[in-house]
């Protein structure tokens, strides 16, 4: 028994007049593999094969670019977010009373330490060990290590697969019987000069001094900037004359050790 059509399917039925479908051309019909297949034996193709091909590829390309680029950016999400969930602060400002009663602990607590999140009041996981930080490794320090190492900050330089950190070089001293004494406090790697906080002041003033004793004041606005000629020159005066003065002192050394000995 032959099966009748559904009357929306009928020829003349409102869906048969309103949504016709018209018969596509070869090439619409082809699907994309399967017109590159068709055109791969080809040995010359017409401008409008060429183009239609380039601008198919470049979608399909960008296409892929925009898939690999949200499929990081939701990676990066993640990554973040579990993250801050580790190693975060608490959004909580307040006693210890008060954070204990919302059931957060404030970071660097024995609480904080037990549950293994720093400041951020959860348990650290199966077993608890699970985002657990460790203490510094150097005997005798009790700061948290930062992340990704066995060592709190002030220690990082210790660790030697750790390439983000540098020793600060200012010369705290410079007459001592080892030569010369640096600061050695750790300090970013990309930061120039190569200098902590505190001697980056110094080094300011140093300069503003050095600046008033060529007659050129930095912070008056009426006067120019001094150019980089005039700096460089009071650079090398004051060390020239540092120099003469180390170089006055031994030789006075020695010669009261030639008095002792004659």
């Amino acid at each position: 028994m032959k099966r009748e059509p559904p009357s929306d399917e009928l020829p003349g039925s409102p869906r048969g007049i309103q949504d016709p479908e018209p018969n596509p051309s070869p090439m619409e019909a082809m699907d994309e593999n399967d017109e590159d297949e068709a055109l791969k034996m080809a040995g010359v193709l017409s401008r409008e094969e060429v183009l239609r091909r380039r601008c198919r590829r470049l979608k399909q390309l960008e296409r892929c670019y925009r898939e690999q680029y949200w499929a990081l950016m939701e990676e990066l999400r993640v990554r973040h977010r579990d993250y801050y969930w580790e190693f975060g602060k608490s959004p909580f400002d307040g006693e210890k009373g008060e954070n204990v009663g919302l059931g957060v602990v404030g970071e660097g607590s024995e609480e904080g330490a037990k549950d293994g999140v720093a400041g951020l009041g959860f348990g650290g996981g199966e077993g608890g060990k699970k985002g657990e930080r460790e203490r510094c490794r150097v005997s005798g320090c009790k700061v948290f290590a930062m992340p990704l190492t066995r060592f709190c900050h002030s220690h990082i330089l210790l660790d030697g697969k750790q390439t983000l950190y540098k020793s600060c070089n200012y010369v705290i001293k410079s007459s001592a019987p080892n030569g010369q004494i640096f600061c050695g406090k750790p300090v970013l790697r990309a930061a120039t000069p190569s200098l902590c906080p505190v001697h980056f002041q110094k080094a300011q003033k140093h300069v503003s001094q050095a600046l008033k004793k060529a007659g050129l004041n930095g912070s008056s606005t009426n006067r120019h900037a001094p150019k980089f000629h005039v700096i460089l020159a009071e650079y090398v005066r004051e060390i020239q004359a540092k120099r003469r003065e180390t170089l006055n002192s031994n030789n006075i050394a020695i010669g009261d050790t030639d008095e002792k000995i004659s």
